[in-house]
């Protein structure tokens, strides 16, 4: 039997500190390969750092060869400049995630969170000690960004990997779900 390996890099995009993780499955078995993050100065030009994401993230897809891109999409805040900034670096992050070839994903925050704990308000902490279960690793990031690019790639495997749930099909538009529902229209 072939052994397939594949490799998911996990990010969670920020233009002060952005997170990277990378988890390697193989045999059904998932492994931690790095997780970190890119700290950038709050004084540089907005521009530079963005171009900083763009070489880092780069550089992460040289180094490790991912097979697959998931990033978290940004939530609604109240500030609108707040937002603005972190789409860009956002589009940044999948700008070289394109350049490289890679297929790109993203979810949300509560999507991430409801994978990895099951509950989609799970704060920070929750999620990274389920992460330490999960990857069996002991040392806390400095930095939490850090575990949560990791539960984005760790998100990515068990979406793309989840059972098909038996006799159900994939449903399309309100006209496959009504045909697939009789029993609920009443």
């Amino acid at each position: 039997m072939q052994n397939t390996s594949k490799i998911i890099l996990g990010i969670d995009p920020g233009t002060v500190v952005m997170g990277f993780g990378l988890i390697k499955i193989s045999n059904k078995q998932i492994e931690l390969i790095e997780m970190g993050v890119l700290r950038l100065n709050t004084k540089e030009d907005g521009f530079a750092r963005l171009e900083k994401i763009h070489h880092k993230v780069r550089e992460i897809i040289k180094k490790y060869k991912p097979d697959s891109f998931a990033i978290e999409a940004p939530f609604f805040g109240k500030n609108v400049q707040s937002m603005l900034k972190l789409g860009r670096a956002q589009g940044v992050a999948i700008a070289a995630a394109i350049q490289s070839g890679l297929d790109v994903t993203e979810y949300s925050p509560k999507k991430i969170k409801q994978s990895v704990t099951g509950n989609g308000n799970a704060n920070k902490e929750q999620v990274m000690k389920m992460l330490q279960q999960i990857l069996q690793f002991k040392e806390r990031p400095v930095l939490l960004d850090a575990s949560d690019a990791l539960a984005v790639a760790l998100c990515h495997h068990l979406q793309i990997n989840q059972p098909a749930i038996a006799g159900t099909t994939k449903i399309k538009n309100w006209k496959d779900f009504v045909a697939q529902n009789t029993h609920r229209i009443k």
